[in-house]
């Protein structure tokens, strides 16, 4: 896997999941990520697969969506003060989720490594928890050591 940006954010609340896809536009934007055609991406995805969660107790979203919309890999891990509400990927339902990590892939390869090492590791609930309590940079270096290595 090529060199990947990992980002973790705190603090803000939402209203909606939308407002969320938002505000990951913006910031992967900004940061010279994604391109101008990533938010409607997105969006897409998520009507059609959406990327809803659930594990063993708790929930969590990971909104991604086809590598032509990148310019550079990321991850970008939203940590949420409030759940909000998003469309489960196994079914019609609703989850709550409290954390949110967006991927970002120039090659669709590294989407499914990317994923899988992801959903091994969410599976434990340890790594769930301290993804949500530990420190920003603790966080992204544990993020990093354990997913990216």
């Amino acid at each position: 896997m090529s060199k990947i940006t990992v980002n973790v954010a705190d603090g803000a609340a939402y209203k909606d999941y939308d407002e969320v896809l938002q505000h990951i536009h913006a910031a992967q934007t900004a940061a010279g990520i994604v391109k101008d055609t990533y938010l409607e991406a997105l969006r897409e995805r998520e009507a059609d697969y959406p990327t809803g969660i659930q594990l063993d107790g708790y929930s969590v979203a990971i909104p991604h969506c086809d590598s032509q919309h990148a310019i550079s890999p990321a991850v970008y891990i939203i940590r949420l003060p409030e759940a909000i509400e998003v469309k489960e990927a196994d079914g019609d339902g609703k989850l709550w989720v409290n954390l949110v990590i967006n991927l970002v892939v120039t090659d669709p390869g590294d989407q499914l490594q990317l994923l899988k090492a992801l959903f091994n590791h969410l599976q434990t609930v340890d790594f769930y928890e301290k993804l949500l309590s530990l420190k920003t940079e603790e966080a992204k270096a544990m993020f990093i050591n354990t997913i990216i290595k």
